[in-house]
């Protein structure tokens, strides 16, 4: 499986993408504290966890006994830059823009 397909796994399902926002709002969070916010087993946590380390979008730090998650948003960078940037360009902007308009949209 290639990185990009790991990032786009990870980035299915809206757990994972929580998990991310969970620690885009606050860096460094152990276990218990992303798990008390999730509506699901410390084991269903530490699942979804893995799959986000395995995409390199966490990385984890130990210190001492507790285990301390962090984001990394490089593999989302390359993400955006290999596939959609190239979708944003001037052309199919104003594309876009012409179908709101044409339906109301603006």
């Amino acid at each position: 499986m290639s990185d990009d397909d790991r990032v786009f796994k990870a980035l299915a399902d809206p757990t994972r993408r929580f998990l991310l926002d969970l620690l885009f709002a606050r860096d460094g969070r152990t276990l218990s504290e992303l798990e008390s916010e999730l509506e699901m087993t410390r084991y269903g946590a530490m699942k979804h966890l893995k799959v986000l380390e395995e995409a390199g979008l966490v990385i984890t730090r130990r210190s001492g006994r507790e285990k301390h998650h962090f984001l990394n948003p490089v593999p989302i960078r390359l993400i955006h830059d290999r596939w959609i940037d190239k979708y944003t360009e001037r052309q199919v902007s104003a594309l876009t823009e012409l179908k709101h308009k044409l339906e109301g949209n603006t």
